[in-house]
């Protein structure tokens, strides 16, 4: 087992904590013990996405820290959703969609954190196993007593739906602190759970966790919450033209998750490779001053870019997705190019029938591929060397492609211009 170390220490030095009830004692219990904590993660969609990161960093480094991680995923509470942060209610899950979207999570999740290692493995639970059993006569008796209405419409977000007259907040909703204090409370009597941890909009949701044990149990637990990570220009981190940054390639392909880190601004690369790797600070403060004496190279985008998807994704795919990646912004290195880059482009940048037979005008291709608008705007545009064919400038109007040239015996690579790519694909 690795040897435990501060954990709160660690966690606030990469920037991964924002707030934290009782600092001092939860340092003392980390260097005392095996803390475990937990995180609860929302099965509303079937794969967790960029923004997810932060928490699930926490817990990783929680395990390699010599503690123990849970993951929490809200089947009982996925099918009534929580309010935090919302301005309406959302659309309710069935059993069968929570089901299968916490099967496609932990598949995730295990990219993360090792649920074998003893005697800190991660641990995965699923609140409808013990919600489902609780009865409401119950649940008022043993948990409703201990909340008052005054303390859950003082929360932020109850009260700023409660004072506006166009939204409102249903007994269901309301109800939602309750049972993620009960969560916590089942959590610490049968799992030793000490610490609950989340995103700032979930302060209030922690802290009644904590008064629920205190007044329960008269035992201390206690509560972190992760950052709200913003870019340099104000963004909420995660998210893309495309809309969020997801980690299942079936919601965005590897290539666009790799070239999401690719695309990182240099200003905000010192605060994601301290909060999203688990390199030492050594190792960032050489990557930092690489990038600072040549930003053009962009390397430490690379290297972010690089890790993440291999730990995703897989080393195989993001070698693929980072040749993809030259292929379109670097040089073009036919050495270095498989028929799986070129297919992995077939999502990514305009992809035609590869029109007639060979050997064909260039022209002609280019016209009724749809790459040029005319022939002759494809004659235009060849004519001035505007046109490279799988990775060679072509300067004839009158240029032919052969059989031969294709890559593959079956791609054709085109470069229009400086940043206009077209893929032409046989069968």
């Amino acid at each position: 087992m690795t040897e435990r170390k501060n954990a709160l220490e660690v966690l606030s030095r990469r920037g991964l904590i924002e707030w934290c009830s009782q600092p001092e004692e939860l340092s003392s219990l980390f260097e005392r013990e095996m803390v475990t904590g937990y995180v609860g993660f929302d099965p509303s969609a079937d794969s967790l996405h960029v923004g997810n990161m932060v928490p699930i960093m926490g817990l990783a480094w929680l395990q390699r820290l010599g503690h123990r991680p849970m993951a929490l995923v809200g089947g009982g509470t996925g099918l009534i959703g929580d309010p935090s942060g919302k301005t309406k209610e959302r659309q309710l899950l069935s059993e069968e969609q929570v089901v299968h979207n916490m099967g496609c999570i932990r598949g995730q999740l295990e990219r993360f954190l090792d649920f074998d290692r003893t005697p800190n493995a991660a641990l995965l639970v699923n609140n409808y196993d013990w919600l489902k059993k609780q009865g409401y006569i119950e649940f008022l008796r043993d948990t409703g007593k201990y909340f008052s209405v005054n303390y859950m419409i003082n929360r932020e977000y109850i009260r700023s739906r409660l004072e506006d007259p166009e939204k409102s907040i249903t007994y269901t909703e309301l109800s939602y602190m309750l049972l993620q204090a009960f969560d916590f409370h089942h959590l610490y009597r049968t799992q030793g759970c000490l610490l609950q941890m989340g995103g700032n909009d979930q302060q209030g949701n922690l802290i009644a966790g904590i008064d629920l044990i205190r007044k329960k149990e008269g035992v201390q637990a206690y509560a972190a919450t992760f950052p709200l990570l913003l870019t340099s220009s104000g963004q909420k981190f995660g998210k893309s033209e495309q809309g969020a940054v997801y980690l299942s390639p079936e919601r965005t392909s590897p290539y666009r998750f790799y070239q999401f880190w690719i695309n990182t601004e240099d200003a905000d690369l010192p605060k994601l490779l301290r909060m999203y790797t688990f390199w030492e600070d050594e190792e960032i403060g050489a990557l930092l001053a690489e990038q600072a004496a040549a930003p053009e190279r962009r390397t430490g985008q690379k290297r972010l870019a690089w890790d993440f998807t291999c730990r995703v994704h897989g080393e195989e795919v993001a070698k693929r997705v980072a040749r993809a990646s030259e292929l379109l912004f670097g040089e073009f290195d036919l050495s270095r190019l498989d028929a799986q880059v070129l297919e992995t482009l077939v999502d990514e940048i305009p992809t035609a029938p590869l029109p007639g037979d060979l050997p064909r005008s260039l022209a002609d291709l280019l016209a009724e591929s749809g790459a040029c608008p005319s022939k002759g705007e494809a004659k235009r545009l060849l004519k001035g060397g505007g046109v490279s064919c799988n990775g060679r400038k072509v300067e004839r109007e009158d240029a032919a492609v052969e059989p031969s040239e294709l890559l593959f015996d079956r791609y054709l690579f085109l470069r229009l211009g400086k940043k206009r790519f077209h893929l032409l694909r046989r069968g």
